[in-house]
């Protein structure tokens, strides 16, 4: 079996986060716990194109992006049966809270169990962590 092969087998997490340092180590956190990210995006344009082309298991969506709300790639996903965790430090503003009621919310800055955990819930994908 190739690492290819063997990348295959981690379930792809699509990553959309504006802050490249957040991305980054969000990232590395999630390939250390087992996951193949799709991304990550800094903008909705870009997260938009690749939810069609690629098998999500999940994704873990900045909610503002440079002042421009990541609703539109939300509801993308939930159109795709995609689960989704919103990590924001504006998640629980009473305007957007009933929008988003249901998601799972990852307040910034994130703590890693508390990822581990979630991911593990919204996406029934174990980490190795």
């Amino acid at each position: 079996m190739t690492e290819a092969d063997d990348l295959n087998d981690y379930p792809n997490i699509l990553l959309l986060e504006d802050d490249l340092l957040l991305a980054m180590d969000m990232e590395d956190h999630l390939l250390q716990t087992g996951h193949n990210i799709i991304g990550p995006f800094g903008r909705i344009a870009d997260a938009m194109d690749a939810i069609p082309r690629n098998d999500l298991a999940g994704a873990i969506v900045d909610l503002n992006l440079h002042g421009e709300l990541s609703v539109p790639v939300i509801e993308m996903l939930r159109e795709r049966d995609v689960p989704v965790i919103i990590c924001s430090s504006h998640a629980e503003l009473p305007e957007l809270k009933s929008r988003l009621k249901g998601l799972p919310m990852l307040p910034k800055p994130w703590h890693p169990q508390k990822l581990n955990r979630l991911v593990a819930e919204t996406f029934g994908a174990s980490s190795t962590a």
